[in-house]
């Protein structure tokens, strides 16, 4: 590092001017300045020119509307599942992480940014004394001293440009946490409801087996039906009764887990609308999801998803970066000044004497790498690998984006059918236990029969509980895919 200086001094009653003239030239060198290393611009990535749905089907055609640009409240309806989520935006330990590596980030654009500034300290003196009889005096002095990087070569203004992009990218890292919170809520508050269902469902048979039980013992008192036909009715009920408490457990530990997005410590969680409910015209569900969900134009998942927005900052940062080491070879310059003045009185042979003096100098000072055994070089190096790696995990994120949506959406359709067609043997394991029942009574029918109807339906019911959560699930996994659910939650 070879090092230059000038320097002048003055020393005089008055402080002098030349201090705006000095300003003057600053302010010209430092606008005429340069930056250096490249200005960031978005890489061109070829993506899909419409999402990819089940094979069977042709790609989905892009559509100018997507179920992402609805509000989370308005995909949710449920209200006690709003509430439950207000809460969690409230009080999540992760959330609330998120937000405090905000007002870090900003924080780090401050100290980064005040580079570029003059940094200005004073130093105020007073003192007094009597040197003997004959020589007084009091003195009151006051300086400032100034100090200037010249970022002529844009280093500082490179930094800067590097910490707000931190600062965005921490900004979308937190919509990524509140996606990641509603999605995972939503997730295992309709997990719970399912299991509630199951439960109810259990209970129920084993309700309705255990007076079939009761009723095949009185026919075996009454001696028309055996002992075997006792026990098989109650294979069906023990196999209920032990489905209960895997259930209860499940619900229970389902529970904790919606507590710990919540930000609670164990309890139990509220409940709203249940996830559906048997009528005599079939399963009616809380909520009708439809067949198909719009998921938009293939180009603004780029701008909707906060981790792809991230991983962009993380690019504009290394970019940033890459013109921070540039700026290294280059010459660093600085400027110093300092100005004063004392004033006070000299009581000398018994007469005032006024004391009034001023004195200001300047400095300008320049260090030029000459020899850093490579340093610079290598420095530069890395900071030029670091952007290709952030480059290539940007083109990653955005790959990985798309196989998310084509995965929810294939799940969301074929998790539909599935549905429908499982409910559609639920109906008719229905009436297959009716006529059983009715043969059985007639004399036409072994109580075997009955028993294996009771025994398929039940389990599927149990099925058609599990489906029907698996759209819920597919639903809201399409729903994170898109890059929805991260909007500030409405005012209650």
């Amino acid at each position: 590092m070879h090092n230059a200086r000038f320097s002048k001094g003055r020393f005089s009653g008055a402080l002098g001017t030349k201090g705006a003239w000095i300003g003057i030239i600053l302010t010209t060198v430092l606008v005429c300045g340069c930056e250096a290393g490249p200005k960031y611009q978005r890489p061109k990535v070829q993506i899909p020119s419409a999402f990819q749905g089940p094979a069977e089907s042709e790609p989905v055609p892009p559509q100018t509307s997507s179920f992402a640009d609805l509000p989370w409240w308005k995909v949710f309806q449920d209200p006690q599942l709003q509430e439950l989520i207000r809460t969690a935006l409230k009080n999540n330990y992760d959330l609330q992480s998120a937000t405090e590596r905000i007002t870090a980030a900003r924080a780090q654009v401050g100290m980064t940014r005040s580079d570029q500034f003059p940094h200005v300290s004073a130093n105020p003196d007073f003192s007094g004394g009597k040197n003997n009889e004959t020589i007084k005096y009091n003195i009151f002095s006051l300086a400032a001293d100034v100090t200037f990087q010249l970022d002529f070569f844009g280093r500082y203004r490179r930094a800067t440009e590097a910490a707000r992009a931190q600062l965005l990218g921490t900004e979308d890292a937190q919509q990524t946490v509140i996606l990641t919170l509603v999605s995972d809520l939503a997730s295992d508050y309709f997990l719970l409801r399912d299991l509630d269902l199951q439960l109810q469902i259990t209970k129920e048979t084993v309700q309705s087996q255990g007076n079939s039980v009761k009723l095949t013992e009185m026919r075996l008192q009454h001696g028309v039906v055996t002992r075997l036909d006792v026990l098989q009715a109650k294979q069906v009920l023990d196999t209920a009764n032990a489905q209960i408490p895997d259930l209860e457990r499940q619900i229970g530990q389902t529970e904790d887990s919606i507590n710990i997005l919540l930000g609670n410590y164990p309890r139990d969680v509220p409940r709203g609308k249940a996830l559906g409910t048997e009528t005599e015209e079939g399963w009616k569900w809380s909520e009708s999801l439809p067949p198909e969900l719009p998921p938009g134009l293939p180009s603004s998942l780029l701008e909707r998803r906060p981790d792809i927005r991230g991983a962009e900052q993380d690019l504009v940062t290394a970019n940033a970066d890459v013109g921070v080491a540039k700026a290294m070879f280059f010459p660093q310059i600085s400027l110093l000044g300092s100005g004063g003045g004392a004033w006070g009185h000299t009581e000398f042979f018994g007469s005032d004497v006024p004391a009034h003096l001023g004195i200001y100098s300047y400095e300008a000072s320049m260090a030029q790498p000459i020899f850093e055994g490579g340093h610079l070089r290598s420095n530069l190096q890395y900071a030029k690998s670091e952007y290709r790696q952030a480059l290539i995990r940007y083109q990653q994120t955005i790959q990985q984006a798309f196989g998310d949506v084509s995965d929810a959406l294939i799940g969301y359709q074929k998790n539909h059918q599935v549905r429908e067609r499982q409910q559609e043997s639920v109906k008719d394991l229905q009436e297959s236990v009716r006529l059983s029942l009715m043969r059985y009574r007639g004399g036409t029918a072994t109580y075997l029969d009955v028993l294996d109807s009771q025994r398929s339906l039940f389990g599927a019911e149990l099925t058609l509980a599990q489906a029907r959560n698996n759209e819920y699930q597919s639903l809201i996994q399409l729903y994170k895919a898109l890059g929805g659910g991260w909007q500030l939650t409405p005012q209650p």
